[in-house]
């Protein structure tokens, strides 16, 4: 049986582990410079994130992390989803689609007015999935970053 639950601050390893299962799905590991530590403060002290687990027979088979971000359009927050994962085994079993499914809800129970995403292009079963949802890609736009040692310079101005 499918259920979900959210993120406990005991569970910054298991959180963790997620994310480095993830960023080896898309091949980036070395980009995980994330710890426990680190992730146990944003999320559950600074309150900046929140986790979602996806369970099967009380075993977490997948997670969420998202936060709130708002659109000046629409007036209100909506919710960025940062990261979905589903372990390879349980791929194909509806897991992802019902953890859309309970963000969505949690959207709008809250009364967001979007629930928002990025995909990496070469991510082709995940874009599949996402349009099968009827999401739709912002064409319009281009993700655009400054960090590391360039937000750092920035930072200090000129």
């Amino acid at each position: 049986m499918l259920t979900f639950r959210y993120a406990e601050r005991k569970d910054c390893g298991l959180i963790l582990a997620f994310i480095r299962a993830l960023a080896e799905y898309e091949k980036i590991p070395d980009q995980v410079v994330a710890t426990e530590k680190l992730l146990e403060h944003w999320i559950f002290d600074l309150r900046k994130a929140e986790v979602i687990f996806s369970c099967i027979d009380g075993k977490e088979v997948g997670y969420a992390l998202f936060f709130h971000n708002f659109s000046t359009l629409l007036g209100r927050a909506g919710i960025n989803l940062q990261d979905l994962f589903i372990l390879p085994e349980y791929r194909g079993k509806g897991c992802g689609r019902a953890m859309m499914k309970m963000l969505a809800q949690i959207a709008a129970e809250r009364g967001c007015g979007r629930l928002e995403w990025w995909c990496l292009n070469r991510n082709k079963p995940g874009i599949d999935f996402y349009l099968s949802l009827g999401a739709e890609p912002m064409s319009d736009r281009t993700t655009y970053r400054i960090a590391g040692d360039t937000l750092m310079e920035l930072a200090k101005g000129p």
